[in-house]
């Protein structure tokens, strides 16, 4: 069976696996391993208590499997093993868990004044010479707006060596990142500039011509880019993509891969997963963020419908951004939201989102200043939390033009510090399509620390060395109420925590965490929270321990990335 994950505008949640005991490695095999049997062979991630030398990977292949791929940042090695094999690893191998390696998919005219960029411009801060390492379906520097600073160009495709987006959502998102708006340059009258257009673009290609990749895949990606941090000043990484949660972030391959470059000092910014409309757990899309936009550690971004004006007070929530909390650790997530909705950004000719919807093609007479009836080969639309994730990447390299020894910790706090709080508490969104109308509300587990204020972060100068990790909620069975835990991993020092200035009414916003109480419903804080009774359908997704697994199994469509809300 093959487990898809999704970009950030595809979810894939699983349900329905049968488990089978295999007493010998029961603690550390990852439960969707579970039901192997004992001649089927499948790819899995091996992970061992400290860098694995020879002969420990010895030991794993003696068991009766074939390692297929060492990595590098994490201790961990891609192996392909039989289900035998699998039942006897445990024993004096040194091993600490093993994961299938799973599958993924990757899922401005306006939205660029709306995040307050233009003020950052003015100033000078275009992100120049920052690298942006951007790991995706590939990265076509030929288009115009990025021609000249796509600086690296690697695959990691089994079956294939061309670094080019044959998907088209790769280059729709290095564009919202780092577009120079070159090909809107003359005779324009709308321009489409990316939000560091000084930035250089590293082409780490992990998703095929249909979205799809592997942990693996990304893995090995995110091990070459620590690797050309140096070379490259690579002090971004951007992963639009997810696939669900299958474990805790501690033993999830994906989530320790993305520490890594973390603990490398690059800022890793993780799209949320576009599974806010998903109501088949019955949690009306609450605990729907996708790995490893789950990791407390990185920098993760919900969507925002910019409703094509400059002006920010009028944003609302995209429904279907991915709400938390994480599913068994209950991580807050989001960290922020960006616009994400119907963003115009690269078109890539021939790719198979340009074939599916060729609809989104932007006309040439949207933005040059002619009549003409032709579409763009230039411009594309599309919507989803993938493409609000490049927003916050771009914004990101800003300030690391500004000032280039800042670590994520600080990058992350100001960020969240700085974001709009202000909210409609409830706002509608219509699928044009099914006609169907949805309603969100703006609690700190759909727009997390709020919208993003680029030049806001930009002037805010409060720094610190304490870490930046997002909160844990944590539920009380006796009184039913939920409550906010930022200094809640061994003790570590949050920045959260620390003073007045980074302290949580400062970082969240009372309006946000607590919600409006003629709402009806008050998130975090009290026994009325939506899903704070045990007797609802959805408790256990979010307050259990319990996890719904499926096999290819659709939660979001790429048609919804492809038309968004309205």
């Amino acid at each position: 069976m093959k487990n898809q994950t999704l970009p950030c505008g595809k979810k894939v949640l699983a349900i329905g696996l049968v488990f089978f005991a295999i007493p010998a490695f029961a603690g550390q095999l990852s439960k969707d391993l579970a039901g192997v049997s004992s001649t089927t062979y499948a790819d899995v991630i091996v992970r061992f208590g400290s860098k694995p030398t020879k002969t420990m990977l010895d030991r794993v292949k003696a068991k009766g499997g074939t390692v297929k791929k060492q990595f590098v940042n994490v201790p961990a090695a891609l192996y392909s093993l039989s289900g035998a094999a699998l039942a006897d690893i445990g024993p004096n191998t040194d091993v600490v868990y093993a994961s299938k390696n799973r599958s993924l998919k990757g899922s401005l005219d306006y939205a660029n004044p709306a995040l307050n960029a233009p003020l950052a411009f003015s100033s000078g801060w275009v992100g120049t010479d920052v690298g942006i390492a951007v790991i995706d379906s590939g990265v076509n520097g030929s288009h115009p707006d990025l021609s000249g600073r796509v600086v690296v160009n690697e695959n990691f495709v089994a079956g294939t060596t061309s670094t080019a987006d044959a998907y088209g959502h790769g280059t729709h998102v290095a564009l919202i990142a780092a577009g120079n708006a070159a090909s809107t340059a003359a005779n324009a009258i709308r321009t489409f500039r990316g939000i560091a257009p000084g930035a250089k673009i590293v082409n780490l290609k992990v998703l095929d011509a249909n979205g799809a990749g592997t942990d693996s895949q990304v893995i090995d990606a995110i091990d070459r880019a620590i690797a050309l941090k140096s070379t490259y000043n690579i002090k971004v990484m951007n992963l639009s993509l997810g696939r669900a949660i299958y474990e805790s972030y501690t033993q999830d391959p994906l989530c320790q891969a993305v520490e890594a470059a973390y603990k490398a000092g690059i800022t890793v910014v993780v799209a949320a997963g576009n599974g806010g409309r998903d109501n088949s757990m019955g949690t009306n899309g609450y605990g729907t963020i996708a790995s490893p936009g789950n990791d407390p550690y990185v920098i993760t971004v919900g969507a925002l419908r910019d409703l094509k004006t400059e002006t920010r007070g009028d944003d609302v929530i995209a429904s279907y951004s991915s709400k938390g909390p994480t599913v068994l650790d209950r991580i807050v997530k989001p960290d922020v939201v960006a616009p994400g909705n119907l963003i115009i950004s690269a078109n890539v000719v021939g790719s198979t989102l340009r074939t599916l919807y060729a609809g989104n093609e932007v006309l040439k007479s949207y933005y040059l200043d002619n009549n003409s009836s032709a579409t763009s080969s230039d411009y594309f639309t599309l919507s989803g939390t993938s493409m609000a994730t490049p927003m916050v990447s771009g914004a990101v390299a800003l300030m690391l033009q500004k000032d280039s020894s800042l670590t994520p910790n600080v990058i992350k706090a100001r960020l969240m510090r700085t974001a709009t709080k202000t909210f409609p508490w409830l706002s509608t969104a219509t699928d044009p399509v099914t006609g169907v109308t949805y309603t969100s509300q703006s609690d700190i587990f759909t727009v997390g620390a709020g919208y993003v204020d680029v030049a806001a972060a930009l002037n805010d100068t409060n720094t610190s060395s304490r870490v930046a990790l997002s909160p844990k909620v944590i539920y009380n069975s006796n009184t039913g109420n939920v409550t906010l835990n930022s200094s809640w991993l061994n003790g570590t020092k949050v920045i959260w925590g620390e003073n007045v200035i980074w302290g949580e009414n400062v970082i969240w916003g009372d309006n946000v965490i607590w919600g409006d109480s003629t709402s009806g419903y008050t998130l975090v804080e009290g026994t009325n929270v939506i899903w704070g009774d045990s007797t609802a359908s959805g408790f256990n997704v979010i307050w259990g321990d319990n996890v719904i697994w499926g096999d290819n199994v659709i939660w979001g469509d790429m048609a919804l990335a492809a038309r968004g809300d309205k």
